[in-house]
């Protein structure tokens, strides 16, 4: 409950620690799991101090329980074991400490803490952190490699040798870590940060050696995991090579059996990638050879055609082609014309015969009344009168008689 304090009426460091004690006295008992870190048992002392750390915060308490709790537990417990402790929370006023006192003591097996495992593995997976889509691809070249390791460990030397022995001028940026043991997940975790956080970092590999599932625990922590599922730079696990593989190996972008294996998948090899390189250069090579033989065949070719040969030949046939096509326009032209001349000469000696000048040429004359009319019957002339007559060689004028006789067909004109 609430106690009203103030500056001026404050309360004594004994009576705070007394109304905390009371808090914590109205607690029932909880089971807590966690891992041993440090476990004291003093030869003839009735009771036994231990440490329970939980791994994933880097937060620990201290248990206590009688010896015989302890004893039934004694040949499967001891100090980095993961335990499930059923306790009671206790208050000591006098330093202002809080503890465990343990009724009962229950190991962790490997049973339970692959289904464990196996459950937490559902439910990340059910969050979309395994996906493939979320994987990231790696640099084909990484300047600059964070590697995670133990410190001197065989996995460190792995991937540094076998790294260095493929591509000599690559970089690495080391973090040491604990890799088992209560502290190892916040120093995974910090150190995976911490070279995330670095730009000129191309990719993270965490690595190291074979162990059994409980040496393995850390790296299938769901700290770690979250961790590595929010890095934006690609992130190889390499955590031995157990059957049962670490939840990391599922969230990383990349997984390798062994450091070795992701020494050589994250880096190239020098002398393969001259060979391909080199490769590269005569397939290269040969492709322009047998571009330049191709074109240089059918530049052969073309010049074997008879018109490369003898350039000159097309217009010169062109030229005879055009040459008789115009005599023979010529020889049409001319008969046209010669067939048009002997037409029209036709036309004119059928025109001129059968003209009134050709009739008059023959002795014939035409009569034309003063209004031009052309006389064509006796009975069309008054006697007396005028007419104008026409011949070949001019005209004159004619004075009309009086009618002939009977017989006569025409009148008698007087000149």
């Amino acid at each position: 409950m609430a106690v009203n304090t103030s500056a001026e009426a404050p309360l004594p460091v004994g009576e705070v620690s007394r109304l905390i004690g009371g808090w914590i006295d109205r607690l029932g008992a909880v089971w807590v799991e966690g891992q041993i870190t440090q476990l004291s048992r003093r030869p003839g002392a009735g009771v036994v101090f231990m440490t329970l750390r939980d791994p994933s915060y880097d937060i620990s308490v201290g248990v206590t329980c009688y010896r015989q709790v302890f004893d039934a537990v004694a040949d499967v417990v001891s100090e980095g074991a993961r335990v499930v402790v059923l306790a009671k929370p206790e208050w000591y006023a006098p330093r202002g400490q809080l503890s465990l006192r343990a009724a009962e003591i229950r190991p962790v097996g490997v049973g339970e803490l692959l289904a464990r495992l196996e459950h937490l593995k559902k439910s990340l997976a059910g969050e979309g952190l395994f996906a493939a889509e979320r994987k990231k691809p790696l640099p084909f070249l990484p300047q600059l490699i964070g590697l995670v390791c133990g410190r001197a460990s065989a996995a460190e030397r792995d991937v540094l040798e076998n790294a260095r022995h493929r591509w000599p001028a690559v970089r690495f940026e080391v973090r040491n870590v604990a890799v088992q043991g209560v502290h190892a997940v916040p120093q995974v975790v910090q150190a995976v940060k911490d070279l995330d956080a670095l730009d000129e970092v191309d990719v993270i590999i965490v690595a190291r050696g074979g162990g059994s599932v409980e040496d393995l625990l850390p790296f299938s922590d769901e700290q770690l995991v979250r961790a590595v599922a929010s890095c934006r730079t690609p992130v190889v696990s390499a955590i031995g090579h157990e059957p049962d593989n670490p939840l990391l190996d599922f969230v990383a972008d990349l997984r390798a059996s062994t450091p070795t294996d992701a020494a050589k998948k994250v880096v190239p090899d020098v002398g393969e990638e001259l060979e391909r390189v080199q490769s590269l250069r005569n397939r290269a090579r040969r492709c322009a050879e047998a571009f330049v033989d191709r074109e240089e065949r059918g530049l052969a070719h073309a010049l074997t055609r008879p018109c490369m040969q003898d350039p000159h030949r097309m217009v010169e046939e062109r030229e005879q082609h055009i040459e008789a096509l115009l005599a023979r326009s010529r020889r049409t032209l001319a008969h046209c014309l010669d067939r048009a001349d002997s037409e029209l000469t036709h036309t004119h000696a059928r025109v001129v015969a059968l003209s009134p000048a050709a009739t008059l040429q023959r002795g014939y004359a035409v009569l034309q009344k003063a209004d031009g009319h052309v006389v064509r019957a006796p009975d069309e002339v008054a006697v007396d009168e005028e007419l104008r007559a026409r011949v070949a060689e001019g005209e004159f004028t004619v004075r009309a008689a009086g009618p002939a006789g009977r017989d006569e067909s025409t009148h008698r004109v007087g000149a």
